[in-house]
């Protein structure tokens, strides 16, 4: 027997049972290298078949780490270690240079990794590692998994690029075709939010069609089979839920009819898959943290060949990685609609035709992208024929900022029957919301308009100053004491008189109408200058005049409102002074 090397020592902590004698006449006589890696992946042991590949001798191998022995190879210390952690063998290809001379530019191992445990402690691993370089084959494949992993890289900056899931769903499905597929298309579940137009019959499953794309040739023929946007009803057997089923890649190559009709979401489409050629489908589970949102299917043609298992590895990649940016764009899609459907049902609107006051009013996202802000705006009847405008804008975003907006506006509504000064509303409400707890601050602006009086009263808690449109003299922007923003519990507020006149608009507005990035806030503002009484004279007209010129490119929410005293030269009318 031969003896094991005199570098061989285990450490006084190693298991009894790892006999070195023995190890040696196990390991010495195979061409496979082997190697026993302790706890902190610290060469034990090396046989005479890893000191040739790696070109190290035994004994400057022992007690240094696989990347301190071989710094020129990708040594997957990660995996490894998962190994140590869970126990599950593992079999990895690592690659690059070791000190052994070699004519190839770059040579590949085939390594496969147990744990060595003993009375539950574990005390390393033992790893047989094969050179797999010389392998003709092995050279395509891994060619081929370069290519693959470059294809990886280049979907990470094409797919996800916006929190929009269809937009995800279309760029996943375009990728793929032609790298992957003739045709691919993405089926998702139906959201949550609202309910399918019909109830899918017992035992089908029923996705909505959010993308689908194909090659040229195959674009006219592929929208008999549903046009994005549209509901697919799949029978029981169909591949799609065995897929969602099992949550695996289910690949068939369907070299008969039988095999079609089974494989389809209907039996029906036998001929109609005949007559495109198709001979090969793969369908991809979509999933994120374990929540299923959909499917990616394949589908080759012609002379495409037919999928492998190669293939299977890819397109599960690909949509692994999809279905987290789909993930991220459904919950951004679910409660970016509610707190936009909580805002809009909380935002007062026009309450019908007033004898003495005419009311416009709107509220604009920014963009389908934009986290809905806390924008509001109300109108409020008071004694004495006047009434109650307010503007505000609570600071944030999402859910919360629209709940808190609808505090602001109860609050309001609540102080306004006391008819109260505008900052005596303020200074109240500063104080409410301060002892509230509710730790979201706002800007308002409150104007009490007296058409009695001809003239309106203003305070300003943090808010941009309104603008009075003379249907003569045009717009001015009329300066406000402006105090701190509700909520600090500061107080400090001013109400101040404007005149206001019958045809005299009051125009009140949130900041996205005119902050923009790199701009003085004065140079925004002086646009609201130009604004005019709309040859039709309609408030209407004015408010989406003014959203087309200066919302276009806004950064943020918009809330604006425009009203007037009516009077009886036909403004309500629609007439406009000549």
């Amino acid at each position: 027997m031969t003896p094991p090397p005199a570098e061989f020592e285990l450490p006084a902590e190693g298991p009894p049972s790892l006999d070195p004698a023995l190890l040696a006449l196990l390991a010495e006589g195979t061409t496979a290298g082997v190697g026993v890696l302790d706890a902190e992946l610290r060469y034990l042991y090396v046989n005479p078949a890893l000191e040739r590949l790696n070109g190290v001798p035994a004994a400057a191998h022992l007690g240094r780490t696989i990347a301190e022995v071989l710094p020129g190879i990708d040594a997957r210390e990660d995996v490894l270690r998962e190994v140590l952690a869970d126990g599950v063998p593992r079999e990895i290809t690592t690659s690059g240079q070791t000190q052994a001379p070699s004519g190839l530019e770059r040579r590949y191992w085939h390594g496969a990794y147990h744990r060595l445990e003993q009375d539950g402690r574990v005390h390393g691993l033992v790893g047989i590692v094969l050179e797999v370089s010389a392998s003709e084959e092995q050279q395509r494949e891994l060619e081929r998994a370069r290519q693959h992993l470059a294809l990886l890289d280049i979907a990470a900056t094409s797919i996800g690029t916006t929190l929009d899931m269809d937009t995800t769903c279309r760029e996943l499905a375009e990728f793929v075709v032609p790298h992957l597929a003739d045709l691919a298309s993405v089926e998702v579940f139906p959201p949550e939010v609202r309910p399918a137009a019909r109830r899918a019959p017992t035992g089908v499953l029923r996705l909505r069609r959010a993308a689908m794309a194909a090659v040229p040739e195959l674009r006219d023929a592929a929208a008999q089979f549903g046009e994005p946007g549209e509901y697919i009803d799949y029978q029981e057997d169909a591949a799609n839920p065995r897929c969602l089923a099992t949550s695996q890649p289910v690949m068939e190559n369907l070299y008969s009819d039988e095999q079609i009709r089974s494989s389809a979401p209907d039996p029906e489409r036998v001929v109609a898959y005949r007559a495109i050629g198709l001979h090969s489908a793969l369908v991809v589970p979509l999933a994120a943290r374990s929540h299923p949102l959909g499917t990616l299917t394949l589908v080759r043609a012609g002379e495409s060949p037919t999928f492998t298992e190669e293939d299977v590895v890819v397109a599960r990649e690909l949509a692994g990685r999809a279905a987290v940016d789909l993930d991220h764009a459904r919950r951004y899609t679910h409660e970016h609609g509610i707190a936009l459907e909580l805002q809009r049902s909380l935002l007062s609107e026009p309450r019908g035709r007033h004898p003495h006051i005419e009311v416009a009013s709107r509220y604009l996202p920014a963009d389908r992208g934009a986290v809905v802000g806390g924008d509001w705006f109300d109108v409020v009847p008071l004694s004495d024929g006047r009434h109650l405008k307010a503007m505000g804008d609570v600071m944030g975003h999402g859910v919360e900022a629209a709940v808190a907006m609808s505090h602001y506006r109860a609050l309001l509504r609540l102080l306004a029957e006391d008819d109260l000064e505008p900052h005596q509303i303020l200074e109240r409400l500063d104080l409410m919301v301060e002892r509230s707890g509710l730790d979201r601050a706002a800007t308002c602006l409150l104007a009490v308009v007296d058409r009695f009086h001809a003239q309106c009263r203003i305070a300003s808690a943090g808010h941009l100053p309104p603008v009075f449109i003379d249907p003569y003299e045009g717009a001015r922007l009329v300066p406000v004491p402006v105090g701190p923003p509700l909520g600090t519990g500061f107080g400090g507020y001013e109400s101040t008189t404007v005149a206001c006149g019958p045809g005299t608009i009051l125009f009140m507005y949130t900041d996205g109408l005119v902050e923009r990035r790199g701009e003085d806030i004065d140079v925004s503002l002086n646009r609201l200058t130009s604004l005019r009484v709309p040859t039709s004279g309609r408030l209407d007209d004015l408010v989406e005049d003014t959203l087309d010129r200066f919302g276009q490119d806004a950064e943020d929410d918009i809330a604006v409102l425009a009203s007037r005293i009516r009077s009886t030269t036909g403004y309500d009318k629609g007439e406009h002074p000549r």
